[in-house]
């Protein structure tokens, strides 16, 4: 069952990943490396699933096929046939933990690697040749490639966009190109040779425009240097870069968190000590070793009078401006200190993350070995249906809460936490109910009413019709 889903997830990712893999004259080793540094990731996701899914099935088909009664007859009870695979599963869960901890951080640095890699030592991989790549401020556009590393290119043609980015006003076209990088440098420069350098002139009147006016240079060799750190974060997204939290285990994490606190802390009381000082000392702290209180005066309301009226224009001005700067300030000084903070909120959240998903094994077993003894049904119908439901109401509530801790909305534990605190109360539920030996969850009493309702309300209606 974890191999099924384990696949299923994996060509979610290659399908997530397509556009970096198709095209790009990748060796099957590649794509394969590719492949098997994301895989690790998926793990948090499938395990809970195949858990609860296999829970459902087995229990379920024992409660079918009478053996749970022949059990009972024997004087074992559920809770007693529950107790091997409890073992079972607290194994599971020290090895997810252990997973979670140690592999998924390495595969996580290795893949991000892996990407970064692709670009630097093979940049003809950044380029499909008889399309046009967009490789952050041009458009480039090659017939064919060649080379060891597809280094060598053909009939080179290239549109650089401009610094609005609504339009291209140069267009650069060459016989021939070569790719060069450096593996320490994230600049890819591309050197072009007999070739023109087309630039549109802005025209002055009607007349002209119509004419389209440009310069051609000729050259023998041009180069262009292109920052290729733009075009991997190009149409991806930027928390799956920059997320070094996911390439840290819990002591690299406790170790950065730490750090980010105490750097916070400090940028807190510079933003504070920065604006006491911007105040006029209006809001100073006290010293320790002050012994008077100061008394600031209160200006009159008609202080402005005793001064002339363009001197009273100038003297509002220049509070309202430094007003608006002091505003300005505080709020860029907010904006940096929440980011900060959520920055530490995603630390929190992957360093929570590794005990969530030893847990999960244990809270989807205790949902499913119940639940199919209550629903007394095996096989792939009835429970993938009650594992996807579940699965996916945890998933929603554990994804929801992740951003809302991510927002500084709730705490980061409350946050990683909220998916399994939701469920708990069904797992002790479903095991106290699955344990008695009346303990049965009658669904015929609540769904039979519903289709009852529902096939007087068409057989009314159908009436209704013929009458008329």
């Amino acid at each position: 069952m974890f191999a099924i889903l384990y696949f299923i997830f994996i060509l979610q990712g290659v399908w997530l990943f397509i556009s970096e893999l198709a095209g790009k004259d990748l060796d099957i080793l590649v794509i394969v490396q590719f492949l098997l540094f994301y895989s690790p990731k998926m793990v948090p996701l499938v395990l809970p699933l195949s858990v609860l899914l296999a829970s459902i099935m087995t229990f379920g088909s024992f409660a079918e096929n009478y053996e749970f009664a022949a059990m009972k007859a024997s004087g074992i009870s559920l809770k007693r046939a529950m107790r091997p695979l409890s073992i079972f599963i607290f194994i599971l869960a020290a090895i997810s933990f252990w997973f979670a901890n140690d592999v998924i951080p390495k595969a996580e640095y290795k893949f991000l690697n892996l990407r970064k890699e692709i670009i630097q030592t093979k940049p003809a991989m950044a380029i499909a040749a008889g399309q046009f790549n967009d490789l952050g401020q041009v458009n480039i556009k090659v017939d064919s490639k060649s080379g060891k590393n597809g280094q060598y290119l053909k009939n080179v043609t290239m549109h650089v966009k401009s610094n609005s980015g609504y339009e291209n006003k140069t267009v650069i076209r060459s016989i021939d190109g070569e790719l060069q990088t450096d593996e320490s440098s994230n600049i890819l420069k591309l050197h072009l040779f007999d070739g023109n350098y087309y630039d549109d002139v802005t025209a002055k009147t009607y007349e002209q425009a119509k004419k389209h006016p440009f310069v051609k240079t000729k050259f023998e060799k041009y180069t262009m240097n292109i920052d290729l750190s733009s075009f991997q974060n190009e149409g991806k997204d930027e928390e799956k870069i920059t997320n070094t939290y996911g390439m840290l285990n819990l002591k690299e994490l406790n170790y950065t968190i730490d750090s980010l606190q105490k750097a916070l802390d400090i940028e807190k009381n510079s933003n504070t000590d920065n604006i006491s000082l911007r105040m006029n000392n209006l809001f100073t702290e006290a010293s320790p070793k002050a012994t008077n209180i100061k008394i600031v005066e209160v200006a009159p309301e008609n202080l402005l009078e005793s001064f002339t009226k363009d001197n009273q224009s100038r003297i509002l001005q220049s509070a309202i401006d430094y007003t608006n700067n002091i505003s300005f300030n505080a709020e860029s000084n907010d904006l940096s200190v929440l980011n900060q903070v959520k920055k530490i909120n995603d630390h929190w959240l992957a360093f929570y993350e590794k005990f969530v998903i030893a847990f999960s094994c244990f809270l989807m077993f205790y949902i499913g070995a119940p639940l199919g003894a209550i629903i007394r049904k095996g096989g792939l119908g009835l429970p993938i249906v009650f594992a996807v439901i579940i699965f996916i109401t945890y998933h929603f509530i554990n994804t929801f809460g992740k951003k809302l801790a991510q927002e500084d909305g709730i705490t980061p534990f409350l946050g990683g936490w909220i998916g399994s605190l939701v469920l708990t109360p069904l797992a002790v539920y479903l095991t106290y109910k699955a344990t008695k030996d009346n303990g049965q969850v009658n669904f015929s009493a609540t769904i039979d009413p519903i289709v009852d309702f529902f096939k007087a309300l068409t057989k009314k209606k159908t009436q209704s019709e013929a009458s008329k």
